[in-house]
Order: structure tokens, then sequence, then C-alpha cells
């Protein structure tokens, strides 16, 4: 290379000498390494690093060296994939502990609540169903304000409203306590906790996401859908043992303590991560929504029968057997619905919601099916295990095609109508499957379930229709 080609020659004649005579006439030349595998690396470093300046010279040096144009591009498409996903994780991981700390105090009340209700208040499955439910009625009924919150006043301010009405939903449960002797006082009481919690589900898990999209973008969804819903079923299964410990030892006073509590420790960690612009365009129609996300809803809404079934009613199914560690269903589903998303939540993006959804909702109910059936500890086990395996897709699977058809500053919105449709779903299947309990027994619920999902992965084949006739429409008006 002569000086006549560098910039830096008249400027600085003898620092381009020795550039070019120790690196390029030096390194460069060493037999251990080929100039093409050299050029290779130093591209890579330069993609790497962003430094677009020395990538005029390096590339066409490159090309002389024997590294061809597709190569090039193969190894940006590699590293801006790479480093995406860094910069996905760097933004996610405040978001993501948030929604895990404030999902904890869920976690520690869904296997204590059918205790607490059954035996400490001596009511019956249909009520344990009632006010298990109330907290994704209510959800679903603040569902499309959560939505429309985070679009017009901010995601983040959106979940920092959640955390404060889950503190309320504390309080609730704390005033509860004060009617033991009033069983129907205090499960009206337990019944306006758990409402006012699914507002606070509504806010936090809305809002998560919606400022999920706005720092990564809707080309992320499955990933952001997954990681949100990782950190709520981690929370989950640290929550389940923790919970029943904390009432064996200390009641349900504890439970109500660490949900009043929890929330207001977790303030401080939403206050470092930045916030994302709001949208200042007209909200769309209720209709206009429903009509965007309804399918996706729907098979979403199917499987949600697993989830109802394990939560609420595995820790019965175990006491009515006398099998020890009735908190164990439910651990072991969140362990697998976390090991699932951990390992599989890039699915959705790269092979297509559809198919995702199709093999999940399958694997889901032959899980339920296995509880079913079992007559030994082992094998209900081995079915939670399948069961939150099976599910652990399914939400970012059919919200990759709900989001699809939303308008770019109507995120926050869908997401949240497309997350009613699992509220309304738990609101009503959970009291319907406590009837189904108190009709053919306990373990009815797990073999009604798993008919449920069946219907999600129908729902799926009809989504996949309206797909390849949408694309051979539009192949066609291009022909025109």
């Amino acid at each position: 290379m002569s000086t006549s080609k560098n910039p830096l020659a008249d400027f600085a004649p003898k620092l381009v000498e020795i550039t070019e005579k120790v690196l390029f006439g030096d390194v460069w030349e060493r037999p251990q390494l080929s100039k093409r595998d050299r050029s290779l690396i130093t591209c890579a470093a330069l993609v790497a690093l962003g430094k677009t300046e020395q990538m005029n010279f390096h590339f066409p040096r490159a090309i002389e060296n024997g590294v061809t144009e597709q190569e090039l591009i193969e190894l940006i498409t590699h590293l801006d994939e790479s480093q995406g996903l860094v910069q996905a994780m760097k933004h996610l991981v405040p978001i993501v502990g948030v929604v895990f700390v404030a999902f904890l105090v869920t976690g520690l009340a869904l296997p204590v609540l059918p205790l607490h209700i059954r035996g400490g208040l001596g009511l019956g499955t249909f009520i344990v169903g009632l006010v298990a439910g109330a907290q994704f009625g209510a959800a679903l009924l603040s569902r499309f304000a959560s939505g429309n919150y985070a679009d017009t006043r901010g995601a983040k301010r959106g979940v920092v409203i959640g955390l404060l009405l889950a503190t309320c939903a504390g309080i609730f449960y704390l005033a509860s306590l004060r009617f033991l002797d009033t069983p129907a006082m205090s499960a009206a009481i337990l019944l306006a906790g758990r409402g006012v919690l699914g507002a606070a589900e509504s806010f936090i898990v809305t809002g998560a996401l919606a400022w999920g999209l706005g720092l990564l973008g809707p080309q992320h969804t499955g990933k952001i859908m997954a990681w949100v819903g990782l950190a709520m079923y981690v929370a989950f299964a640290v929550g389940a043992p923790v919970g029943i410990t904390l009432y064996g030892r200390f009641g349900f006073m504890s439970i109500a303590l660490a949900t009043a509590l929890i929330p207001v420790v977790t303030l401080a960690l939403v206050a470092p991560v930045r916030p994302v612009p709001t949208s200042a365009k007209a909200r769309p129609s209720f209709l206009r929504v429903v009509s965007a996300v309804w399918m996706p809803g729907v098979g979403l809404a199917f499987t949600s029968a697993g989830f109802a079934a394990i939560t609420t009613f595995s820790v019965l199914l175990f006491v009515q057997h006398r099998w020890a560690r009735a908190w164990l269903p439910l651990t072991l589903f969140a362990i697998a619905f976390v090991i699932g998303r951990a390992a599989l939540g890039h699915l959705p993006d790269r092979l297509g919601g559809i198919r995702v959804a199709m093999v999940s909702a399958a694997i889901e109910a032959v899980g339920l099916a296995l509880i079913w059936v079992a007559a030994s500890p082992g094998t209900a086990l081995a079915g939670a295990t399948l069961t939150g395996f099976g599910y652990t897709l399914v939400y970012p699977a059919f919200g990759v095609e709900a989001v699809r058809e939303a308008p770019v500053e109507n995120r926050g919105l869908a997401t949240g109508a497309y997350t009613a449709f699992l509220d309304l779903a738990l609101g009503v299947g959970n009291p319907a499957l406590g009837l189904v309990a108190g009709h053919a027994g306990v373990g009815a619920v797990f073999l009604v379930s798993a008919f449920a999902v069946i219907g999600a992965m129908v729902v799926a084949v009809r989504i996949q229709g309206g797909v390849h006739a949408s694309r051979r429409r539009e192949a066609l008006a291009g022909a025109d």
C-alpha cells in the first residue's frame, strides 16, 4: 500500500510509515494465519466495534484477499443478530426484574389460597375458583385501560401504577383476617383484594410489554413476550414453596404482609430504566383492536385451561390423594415453563407463531391427560412438568400473530387486548373448573382442560389457513 492512498499521509507520514512496515509488512505476512483469515477477523472486529470509517479500506482489501461479498454480508448479518441479542437483554433485564419481583406476590399466594379458603374458612371448591378467578376477571376489565394508559401516558408510569395497586391488594388481604369468624365476609374481602391485584397485574404486564416493544421494536415481539413471561413463571416457581412454608409457619398473615411490602421495594428497580416516547395519535375503537387480535386471543384462551388447572387445583388433587408436597406440581410446572422459555423463547420469531403454537398445545394436552389418569404422585408430577413445557411458548407464539396485525402506535393497547383473552378465560375458567371439581371430582378438571387445549390447536390451524389465503391474495394482486 502506498502512502498516497492513506488520508493520514500528509498529516502524520511517520505513523503511516510505521503502520505499513509493522502492521502490513510484518503482522499481515506472518504464516500462522492466511491473509483471507486475517481480513475476516479484522472485518468482524470493525463491525462489532462500529468502526465504519475503517470499513471503507478493509472491506475492499478483504475481497482482494479472497473473501467473497456473500461472506461479508453473512458476517454482518451474524454479528448484527448477536449484538441485537446483547442489546435486547441489556434493556430487558431491568424490566424482567421488575416483573419477577412483582409477580412473586402472586406466586406466594397461588398454592395458599385454596388451602386458606378450604381449610381456614371452610368454604367449597366453587368459592376457591371464584376467589382465584377474580384476579383474572379484574385484569380483563382493566386490560384495555392499562394498554391505553401505556400508549398515552407512558409504559413506565403504567408499571408504577401496577405496583402501587399490588400493595393495596396486600392491604385487603390483611383486612380479610379481621373477619375469620365470618367466613363469607372474609372471603368477600379476599375477593376484592384479588380484584385489585388483577388490575395491578394488568398494568404491570401491559406496561412491561409496551416498554419492551418501545425499546426494542416489534421485530423482537416473541423475545419480549417470552422473557416477560419467563419472569412471571420463575416467580411462580420460587413463590409456591416459599408461600406454603410461610403459610405453614406463620399463617395467611405472612402472605398478606409480603403482598403489601414486596411491590413497594420493587419501585426502586423501575427508577433507573429510561421511559419510551408516548403516542399522540388517536386511539382506535374497541372493535378495531379486538378484530385484529381476536383469533390469536381465542387460541391463547383455550390453552389457559391447563394453567388454571395446575395453579388452582393441583394442590387440591394432591391433598385429596394424601400425596406429600402438594406444592410440587406447581413448582415443576413453573420450572419446566422457565426452562422452555429460556431455551426456546426465540422460536416464535424464527419459525413463526402458528407452527410453534400447534406443537406447544399438543404437548400441554398430553401432560393434562397424564395427570387425569395418574394413580401415583410421580405420574401426576410428570404430567405437570409436561404441561408446563407445553404451555411455555403459547403466549409468545399466538402473540407474534396478534402484534403483527396491530398499528405501531397502538402496541400497548394491542398487547392489552390480546392478553385480555387470557384474563377472560381464567376469570370464567377457574369458577367453571371449580364446578367440575364439585360435581365430577378434582381429577376431572384435568380431563376437561385437556380437551380445551385441543381447541387451541384447531384455532391455530384456522389462523394458518387465513395466513396462506392472505398471501395468495397478495401474490395475485402483485401479478395483476
